[in-house]
């Protein structure tokens, strides 16, 4: 999550500082299916602003290929400023193709979904780390479910991340909780 290329990137799209939202495993195996196409901004009402207010990192753990089910999307459904709804689930996507130990990066407007995976013997496993802009609540509680000695060890960006360092919002008595 702390990665120096992933968090220039984050940067990129939705600015400093911002918050580690979830991050989470997606592993499919040899005959799994596809996911429902979605995205994940839902948690911003439609229709969407301009700009992203979140960024998916997607650290690729085994090669990415089509068929062993490597993430799709929908080139330039960013721009729709909608999510997907029932009739959008058949809409055409392309695979994020890419070798093992790549990083693939996508703003949470873009519609997405986890490919079939039409191996006899291929799994293919990544860690997708969600970031938003500070305004919003991220899906994971690290107050509550880390160790609270945590602050004592992480770096500035870590605590920044985990939303230990606030500015604005997120403040307790008028100051950061760190």
């Amino acid at each position: 999550m702390q990665n120096a290329t992933a968090l220039e990137l984050v940067k990129s799209i939705i600015g400093w500082p911002a918050l580690l939202g979830n991050i989470s495993g997606n592993m499919t195996g040899p005959g799994g299916g596809e996911m429902v196409l979605h995205a994940d901004q839902i948690f911003v009402p439609e229709p969407w602003p301009a700009e992203p207010q979140g960024c998916n990192v997607s650290w690729c753990l085994d090669d990415f290929t089509e068929e062993n089910g490597a993430t799709r999307v929908v080139p330039g459904s960013h721009r729709r400023h909608t999510a997907p709804v029932a009739s959008d689930q058949q809409t055409p996507t392309v695979p994020l193709v890419a070798p093992a130990g790549s990083i693939v990066v996508f703003e949470s407007r873009l519609w997405h979904k986890t490919g079939n995976n039409v191996t006899k013997d291929q799994r293919r496993a990544g860690a997708f780390a969600w970031y938003t802009k500070p305004i919003y609540r991220q899906q994971e509680n690290w107050f509550l479910s880390l160790d609270p000695r945590v602050k004592q060890f992480a770096s500035e960006e870590m605590l920044i991340l985990l939303g230990y360092k606030a500015e604005g919002l997120g403040l307790v008595n008028g100051v950061s909780p760190a």
